[in-house]
């Protein structure tokens, strides 16, 4: 995915690639905004603070994070195992970075704080097509997703003890959905259908010997087989 347009056409500069990265980010925010409210409402009615969601939504900005770690402390799982597949989902950023790299100017500590704003959909928004990335379309970009997400995430936390029982909305199938969907999106055409089936084999024979939150922790491990094929 890029933003798939002739390089004349491409905004010129700092500030119009800024507000560029805002105009084509914010169907990004809407969607962040509505994942970010249903983990404000479930961490609300898991039991955790609204102080300690909000700080989460704030520092870890990563909705498959963050529902990764909630899903596993929802399910009587054990901080380490939240912790290690929050960090395994945000595993994928350290290639990201090393693509998006060579576009940062500056050197090493200069190109890691303006790396920080990278998230999925502003990295990709920011490519050109052709190697290169424009790093003000992912300032902007992500600056109106961050937005997004935490006003999302204070809607969610405020507004859960208002909602009641997110079950009898459904509020608590979006994280499922979510992640199916992500899978589909990267299994179509063959392309991670193995490790799919892998990690879902592992969670099979885990869930019923194991804690909770451990067979995600494990299954999580099948994403490594794309990295040793190559």
């Amino acid at each position: 995915m890029s933003l798939d347009i002739p390089v004349e056409d491409r905004p010129r500069g700092a500030r119009a690639s800024f507000r560029f990265g805002l105009r084509v980010g914010a169907p990004f925010a809407l969607a962040g905004g509505l994942l970010a409210m249903s983990f404000g409402v479930l961490a609300h009615d898991v039991g955790m603070p609204g102080w300690g969601a909000i700080l989460m939504s704030l520092i870890v900005f990563a909705g498959s994070a963050q529902i990764a770690a909630l899903t596993i402390l929802s399910g009587g799982g054990g901080l380490v195992s939240a912790i290690g597949a929050a960090t395994l989902m945000n595993s994928r950023f350290l290639p990201m970075g090393i693509a998006i790299g060579p576009s940062l100017p500056g050197g090493p500590l200069k190109r890691a704080a303006q790396g920080q704003p990278l998230v999925d959909a502003s990295w990709a928004l920011a490519s050109d097509g052709e190697g290169g990335f424009n790093r003000h379309i992912m300032f902007g970009s992500t600056a109106i997703q961050f937005v997004g997400w935490q006003l999302g995430t204070l809607a969610g936390v405020f507004g859960g003890s208002l909602i009641g029982d997110p079950k009898a909305l459904g509020i608590d199938a979006i994280y499922p959905a979510f992640f199916l969907s992500l899978m589909i999106v990267e299994i179509r055409g063959g392309r991670a259908l193995g490790v799919a089936a892998v990690g879902a084999l592992i969670a099979f024979v885990l869930v019923p010997i194991t804690p909770a939150g451990v067979p995600v922790l494990v299954a999580s491990l099948a994403s490594l087989i794309g990295l040793i094929r190559q």
